[in-house]
């Protein structure tokens, strides 16, 4: 049995089994329930470097606040909506040539992973303030299936095979935390929201602090009231559409960052970078489309990243994604 197939049962036997969720008056549970599948790629803006592909599921549902990892998971202040949901994440990484069969000194390593992020959202609409927090289990290197996933899109698409993945970082286990907080510091109701934002992560993956701004301008709902959907809709048809143009933009310090360096649990990757080559301060930009009616959200983006290590490009991709509420 392959190891995500394996992770996602193991997760799936700890929903089962779990007791159940207990009960906090202070702090309600929300019965919402959101799928959410999101593609990323650079092919977008015609390159195939670096950050190459993406992809996420994501599951919320109150079941999930049954999970004993729940106490892990930090609270917002009383009176927020508790939503409880699940991640799974895979990225996959090479270098400016993949036609290369041997190993680019200098350039990122060929790396990917796959991890599962259980989380917990406290909104609190009268404070416009959201808690996230999140603990992340997972992998990286050969068992994640990159090589075999770029390979297979290359050859349906007609595109150069990559032959340099025989070099990408070993496996190993992935193990973290993150917690984000998001305040509203301006807004127009309906029309327009000024979010800020700042992050932190203390991963075997990623270990960063950053700061930013979100903003969305259109049609839209609070952005603290829910996940941006629900089920129900309102008697005004009007109310059930959300179109609305968002961008953000982040500056991240950079504590370690192990698809550079390769993991903290072995020392026999066949290459990375040295430390004194990851820049520690990168910045992060994006902006793209928001589409909504009723239970149902499409989205468009873009995203910008600054150089990552000494002598690497600026980098771009896209990303598609799309929300169901059940």
């Amino acid at each position: 049995m392959r190891l995500p197939t394996l992770l996602f049962l193991s997760f799936a036997a700890l929903i089962s089994r779990a007791a159940p969720a207990p009960a906090d008056s202070l702090r309600p549970l929300s019965r919402d329930r959101l799928l959410r599948y999101s593609y990323a790629n650079d092919l977008f803006f015609r390159t195939d470097y670096y950050f190459t592909q993406g992809m996420t599921l994501t599951l919320v549902h109150p079941a999930l606040a049954r999970l004993p990892a729940r106490p892990l998971l930090a609270a917002g202040p009383r009176g927020s909506t508790q939503h409880f949901g699940l991640t799974l994440r895979y990225d996959g990484f090479t270098p400016l040539r993949i036609q290369d069969d041997f190993i680019r000194v200098g350039d990122r390593p060929y790396a990917a992973y796959l991890y599962a992020s259980l989380f917990r959202v406290s909104s609190q609409p009268a404070l416009h303030f959201r808690l996230t927090t999140a603990l992340e289990i997972g992998f990286i290197g050969p068992a994640a299936g990159g090589k075999e996933l770029q390979t297979a899109i290359h050859r349906v698409t007609g595109n150069a095979e990559p032959r340099g993945w025989d070099y990408q970082l070993r496996n190993a286990p992935i193990i973290g935390y993150r917690i984000e907080c998001e305040k509203q510091l301006a807004a127009a109701p309906g029309r327009f929201e000024l979010l800020g934002q700042a992050e932190a992560s203390l991963s075997t993956l990623y270990t960063y602090a950053g700061t930013g701004l979100h903003l969305r301008a259109g049609q839209l709902k609070p952005y603290f009231t829910d996940l941006g959907l629900s089920k129900s809709t309102s008697p005004d048809w009007r109310e059930n559409w959300q179109l609305y143009g968002q961008a953000m933009l982040e500056a991240r310090l950079i504590g370690y960052d192990a698809t550079l360096q390769g993991s903290l649990f072995r020392a026999d990757d066949p290459y990375t970078l040295p430390a004194g080559d990851v820049r520690r301060a990168v910045l992060r930009g994006s902006g793209g489309l928001v589409l909504a009616h009723g239970s149902l959200r499409f989205e468009a983006t873009a995203t910008w990243v600054s150089p990552e290590f000494t002598g690497g490009r600026p980098h771009r991709w896209g990303q598609l994604a799309l929300t169901q509420a059940f």
